[in-house]
């Protein structure tokens, strides 16, 4: 004998008529910050690309 049974869940009614706008919400920070980093990536990228990579050697310490 089974411990628990399963329910048959019915689907959700079927809507008639216009579909609501949805609102657009305001991005979170996080979000807008890895936006920035994959900006910065995707241009990088594309420069190395081109061949021409310009880095600074570093000062050496006396």
């Amino acid at each position: 004998m089974p411990a628990f049974t399963f329910e048959k869940i019915s689907p959700p009614p079927v809507r008639r008529g216009p579909i609501p706008s949805i609102q657009q919400k305001q991005r979170g920070v996080i979000v807008q910050m890895l936006d920035r980093f994959v900006e910065a990536r995707v241009k990088r990228s594309k420069r190395g690309e081109k061949g021409v990579i310009a880095r600074r050697e570093p000062k050496p310490q006396d």
